[in-house]
């Protein structure tokens, strides 16, 4: 492939009650809920993106939320851990409050020079928090709960779980243009450029387990950066070529994208950078109001009717944030 990712854009799963979503990943994970909107295939459902202050590609997590979703089931064909980046000096902190809060989180593991802190949300997604002695750069939503100089810095990696590698790898190295770095035992890390935070995936290998069933708490896609509209046109034509299934360029309101499956049975997206959410409410106000793109405007009253009430948590607002700081 001729054209390379820079890592990890989003990832988004299927959950249940959004209320009790935003009460976790909000507060419990001290994430910034940056853009209320729907599932632009499935109006009646909201969409619900979290991240640092902007939403910025590398740092969000998505969601559906159907309240009355059936229970999906993790395994092969999916991608079963979302990885977070927190600062290498956190982990401990992330350990006690995850505590407070009546988290129950697995003992702090070491694998590959990063500790690691795993855990279920409210509807099982397999979730983790990763400190490598590596600096992460990435400015932090900052909030009382959750203070700066501990929180989620974004995503670190995602893992994809397998019964056969072979044609898996070929897709991340052949089609995402990711470098393989290293296996340690059933498990291979790939890298997008320099590797980091945010850049990396893990392949799990696990010939005996079953295969994955996505619906409630479940990843329902992976996706991937790329900078821009030309690119993504450049490389879809690429795949294309190359004899994978690719979805038409479609508008996401915030990015533009294309979907088509890996080998292994994980649903991938390639996401543009260059649009971004305040394209539709200004910086201080994102994830507040409910914003639908255009072609569904004409149905606001009716879409809105049918989904219910959301209560924000104080921390997603930075002036209440800042009166809070202040005390």
């Amino acid at each position: 492939m001729a054209i390379k990712t820079d890592g990890l854009h989003h990832v988004t799963a299927i959950v249940s009650n959004p209320q009790r979503n935003v009460d976790f990943y909000a507060r419990t994970l001290g994430l910034r809920l940056v853009k209320t909107t729907v599932n632009f295939d499935d109006p009646g459902v909201y969409h619900l993106y979290y991240g640092d202050e902007a939403g910025r590609p590398g740092t969000i997590m998505t969601f559906f939320p159907w309240n009355e979703v059936a229970k999906g089931r993790q395994g092969n064909g999916q991608a079963t851990t979302t990885s977070f980046s927190v600062p290498a000096s956190s982990i401990g902190w992330w350990s006690e409050h995850l505590a407070k809060v009546g988290v129950r989180a697995s003992r702090i593991t070491t694998r590959d020079e990063e500790d690691t802190l795993t855990f279920a949300d409210p509807d099982g997604l397999t979730i983790a928090l990763v400190a490598h002695k590596q600096a992460d750069p990435r400015n932090p939503w900052d909030t009382p709960l959750v203070p700066g100089e501990h929180a989620i810095r974004g995503l670190h990696s995602v893992t994809l779980s397998v019964s056969d590698e072979a044609d898996t790898a070929k897709m991340l190295t052949d089609g995402l243009g990711l470098t393989f770095k290293h296996q340690d035992g059933n498990r291979l890390r790939f890298a997008a450029g320099d590797g980091g935070p945010g850049a990396l995936v893990d392949v799990l290998v696990t010939p005996d387990a079953p295969k994955g069933l996505v619906a409630g708490g479940t990843v329902h896609h992976v996706a991937w950066r790329v900078p821009d509209d030309a690119t993504q046109q450049a490389w879809r034509e690429e795949l294309v070529n190359d004899g994978v299934n690719v979805t038409a360029i479609l508008d996401r309101q915030y990015f533009h994208s294309i979907y088509f499956r890996e080998p292994g049975g994980t649903l991938f997206e390639v996401a543009t950078d260059d649009i971004g959410f305040t394209v539709d409410e200004p910086l201080l106000e994102l994830g507040r109001a409910l914003k639908l793109p255009p072609w569904l405007e004409p149905n606001r009253d009716e879409i809105a009717a049918g989904l219910v009430k959301l209560n924000l948590p104080d921390e997603n607002n930075p002036e209440v944030v800042e009166k809070l700081a202040a005390r």
